[in-house]
């Protein structure tokens, strides 16, 4: 009942991606002095909600919008390399810990106030 709703897709869409962002960065900080590991970030979630928008394909017939990749493209992050060849920055790992744990609760945020306008418009408090 909730996945044809958009604003519940894209919450759950925002906490994925969250999820991954955070599970990035404790990566990158356990290989912070791992000689030549390139440490990995992925893009932005205004970024990648606009890509799986346009990629959006019908399976079958009868979708409507068909089944898009719910995926989250993981980057190589190229700046700051330290003499060992490696490019984890440990204060914007950091920081990265910090915005994914802010977009997580702002998605639960919109997945709460959802819930219960919804809640509120069937009459159930």
């Amino acid at each position: 009942m909730f996945q044809n709703l958009d604003v519940f897709r894209t919450a759950m869409a925002m906490a994925r991606h969250a999820g991954t962002k955070q599970a990035l960065s404790a990566q990158n900080i356990a290989n912070a002095d791992t000689p030549r590991y390139r440490a990995q970030q992925v893009p932005e979630f205004k970024d990648t909600l606009r890509g799986s928008m346009i990629g959006q394909r019908a399976t079958r017939s009868t979708h409507l919008n068909g089944a898009a990749d719910r995926s989250v493209p993981i980057l190589e992050r190229q700046k700051g390399m330290d003499p060992n060849g490696n490019t984890v920055s440990l204060e914007l790992e950091m920081v990265t810990a910090v915005d994914a744990k802010r977009q997580h609760d702002r998605a639960l945020a919109i997945y709460r106030n959802s819930l219960s306008v919804i809640r509120a418009s069937l009459g159930r408090t």
